[in-house]
Formats: structure tokens, sequence, C-alpha cells
């Protein structure tokens, strides 16, 4: 069996893709798969890595016949744990992958590197895609982190489908601090359906302060073509809303709203009027 057939064989029943192992060496794809290929030969201190890697001596990668000296209790392919890379003093490079895989994927992937992306079912890492993604840069379906993008996405600086976070921008709900989408909720919420202490919706708003070119429902400051003001409440009594010397309770508003809805966003305003 020539190096490169080794590689290859101990790359597969370690679960590393070829990009992995590459960002591992601090080379490219292009170089694992000459290796792969015996078109190029690794350098020595490359060989060192892959034999840390894997858990075998670099006799074995070079020499046709030499075995592999695994450590006690191991044996050729199995997990060594995972491997931390030095350069100097410093730590580079930090990886787990599980032996398990889920739809061609590790089940669990872990890295911490800069210089490397996490792939896996669930991808943790600075930059991580997964099903399930968390890191500083997540991309999934479920991405957490500091700037995550997904169709759940739950971060500092969330851009998703459905998005949380600090600043959020949803392509379909943004919860936040601030937060924009076709609905919107949050302490500045702008969006078609705006619901916050200072709301700016198109069709319409809720809040302390709304903004609507539509329907403006507000507390102390209402600005629309249909402006709502939210009456303190007596006890014992149904909330009302003051619109042109006539009071209104809080179902004839949200009908109000729905019926101004355009039909293809009539189940959108469905959810917005269950906020106030």
């Amino acid at each position: 069996m020539t190096t490169g057939e080794k590689i290859a064989r101990l790359r597969k029943e370690n679960n590393y893709t070829q990009e992995q192992l590459a960002a591992l060496l601090g080379v490219s794809r292009q170089a694992i798969s000459k290796w792969e290929s015996d078109g190029a030969w690794p350098e020595t201190d490359k060989l060192i890595r892959l034999s840390d890697l894997f858990g075998c001596t670099v006799d074995y990668l070079l020499k046709e016949n030499a075995p592999p000296t695994f450590p006690a209790a191991e044996s050729p392919g199995s997990a060594c744990g995972p491997q931390v890379f030095l350069s100097g003093r410093l730590p580079y490079g930090f990886q787990y992958t599980s032996k398990r895989s889920v739809l061609g994927m590790p089940l669990v992937h872990v890295t911490w590197s800069h210089r490397q992306v996490s792939k896996g079912f669930i991808a943790i890492g600075l930059r991580a895609k997964g099903v399930i993604s968390l890191g500083l840069l997540p991309i999934g379906v479920v991405s957490v982190g500091l700037f995550p993008v997904g169709v759940l996405s739950f971060g500092t600086f969330a851009l998703g489908l459905l998005a949380a976070g600090a600043f959020a921008l949803g392509l379909l709900l943004a919860m936040g601090a601030i937060a924009i989408g076709p609905l919107a909720l949050g302490a500045v919420a702008v969006g078609l359906y705006a619901s916050g202490a200072l709301g700016y919706g198109w069709l319409a708003a809720w809040g302390d302060e709304a903004y609507s070119h539509g329907i403006a429902i507000a507390q102390s400051y209402a600005q629309g073509a249909v402006s709502l003001f939210r009456q303190p409440r007596v006890p014992g009594e149904p909330t009302t809303y003051l619109f042109r010397s006539t009071l209104y309770t809080t179902e004839e508003v949200r009908q109000l709203v729905l019926e101004s809805a355009p039909a293809f966003l009539r189940w959108l305003a469905g959810v917005f009027v269950r906020t106030f």
C-alpha cells in the first residue's frame, strides 16, 4: 500500500473530508488530493502531523511494509481523541469528529481554529456549517452565535427566516432589541407589521409610539392613516382604544387590522394582532 493510499484510508476511517484534513494541516484540498493519488509527496512536517492525527508512526506512512505500531489498545483507524497542534507555544488548532455520520456528515464536528470550518450535522466552531450550528459565524438550519445565519437564528446579530437577537433581521419574523422583518417584535421594531416600544409598521404598528402608513396603535403617540390611542384601563373593564372620539375594544381593533390586510398577508396580520 502506497503512502497516498494509506493517507486516503486513514482519512476516511477517521471521517475527515479532504477539505477538513487540508484545513487541519494548513494546505489546500488539491494538495491532499495529490498526496492520495501519489501525485505529490507530503513535506516532513506534514507527515509528522499526519502521524499525530491518525495515531500511527511516520515509518508506517512512508514504508510499504512497516507496521502501524499504534499505541496500546489502539488499532489503525481508531479514534485517538481530539488533536491539539502547536505552533511554537500557541495552540492554533483543535478538532473532534465523531465516528457516527448522519446524511453523509459527521454527527458532531467540533473545531477551534480560525483556519477551519466545522462541518457536521451538529457543527461547533469559530466558523460552523451544519444542520445545527454553534459558533462565531454559524450557518445552518438552526444557528446560534455572534453572527448566525439560518432558518432559525439566535445571536447578537441574527439573520434568518426566524431571527432573534440584539439585532435581528428576519425574512419572516424578527425579535430583538432592534428587529427588522415582515413581522418585527422588539424595542425598536421595523416591518410590514411592527410591535415594540417604538414601532414602524408599513401596514400596522403597535407600541408606546407607533408610526404607520396604515394603522398605528399606541399608548402615548400614534401617527397613521388610522391612529388609535390605548385608553387608561379601568379595573374590571375591557381595554379600549380611541379613534376620532369613538372607543373600540381590543377585538374590534384586531378585526380592523385583519380586514385591512392584503389577502396573502392575513395570516401574518393574525400573528401581529396577538401582540397587543
